[in-house]
Order: C-alpha cells, then structure tokens, then sequence
C-alpha cells in the first residue's frame, strides 16, 4: 500500500453534506483495506481566485494510505461529484499524522480568545 495525501474543496451551498460525503470516501478507503492516518475540516476559507464564482470554498485534509486502485477510484468519485470543486492527491514517502499548519493555526486563535 501507498500513502496519499489528498485535499479537496466542496462547493459552500452543501457544507452541510460534509459528514455525508466523509463517511462516502472512508467506506471507500475501508473497504479496500486502507487506513486514514489524518482527516482534518478546515472549514469555510476566502479562495485565492474564484472558481465558477465562488469567493470561498469548504476545505478536507486527508491523509491516508491504500492501493493504487483505491486512489483511481476516489480519484473518479471526485471527477463525477457535482460538489467538489476541485481536488488534490499527492503521492507521499510516509503517513504524517500529526496537525497540519493550517489546523495548528486556527487553534492558536481559538486559544486567544
């Protein structure tokens, strides 16, 4: 098995089918004998341009590591999914399990207040 890193956004009007498609892509991975190192929501964020004229974009973190045929199939799953804007998958060398940047971040501000 490989590990991946993968992000994809989902477009704002259907934040609230984020648990829905979450559970969609695990099934995916576990079915397959794959494991999730890190799954992190990071939530609603501003775009750095807009995509079909979206200003902002629901933001998933995934962390995981499956066969090559599991990333082919959530890599269609994605393409077919009216939802997700756009995606990312990224071959890794290791499973990173610890806090993204990101996360760490918005966790520093909660603190602060």
């Amino acid at each position: 098995m490989r590990h991946y890193e993968i992000i994809f956004m989902v477009h704002p009007d259907h934040s609230e089918k984020i648990s829905l498609l979450l559970e969609k892509y695990k099934k995916i991975i576990s079915n397959d004998g794959g494991i999730i190192h890190r799954l992190e929501d990071w939530g609603r964020r501003q775009l750095s341009y807009s995509i079909n004229k979206l200003q902002k974009a629901h933001y998933i973190l995934m962390n995981i590591e499956v066969f090559p045929k599991t990333i082919t199939l959530l890599a269609t799953e994605f393409r077919f999914d009216n939802t997700i804007l756009r995606n990312m998958i990224m071959s890794m060398k290791k499973a990173i399990v610890e806090s993204s940047p990101i996360l760490k971040l918005k966790d520093d501000k909660k603190e602060k207040k």
